[in-house]
């Protein structure tokens, strides 16, 4: 099973910027599409960037777009997320997961699995 491990996250003024890392263990960190979630207080998880296995694909979602920036590199095991022109509604807890496809949140495993998260906090 993949282990995963998000830092980066902290608190930052609106219009600030962060870069979160995702350290994956295993194998199969290499040949699997990768994505970001993020989990606001009381609002459901929302798949916010993903990343093919090759870097070739990426997708945002449209409250992310033209701000975040997904990328990884293969021979760390690492996938990272650059936010910037960050807002207070970005404020979450940000966690990175393997997904199916890079253009959609469902997850690659079905147990249920996921890191600590890393806090972020916009402030205003």
């Amino acid at each position: 099973q993949v282990q995963l491990v998000e830092s980066g996250g902290g608190l930052v003024q609106a219009g600030g910027s962060l870069r979160l890392s995702c350290a994956a263990s295993g194998r199969t960190f290499s040949s699997s599409a990768m994505g970001w979630f993020r989990q606001a207080a009381g609002k459901e998880r929302e798949y916010v960037a993903g990343i093919n296995w090759s870097s070739s694909g990426t997708y945002y979602g449209d409250s992310v777009k033209g701000r975040f920036t997904i990328s990884r590199d293969n021979a760390k095991n690492t996938v990272y997320l650059e936010m910037s022109s960050l807002k207070p509604e970005d404020t979450a807890v940000y966690y990175c997961n393997r997904v199916r496809f890079y253009y959609s949140g469902t997850l690659y495993s079905l147990n249920g699995y996921w890191g600590q998260g890393t806090q972020v906090t916009v402030s205003s």
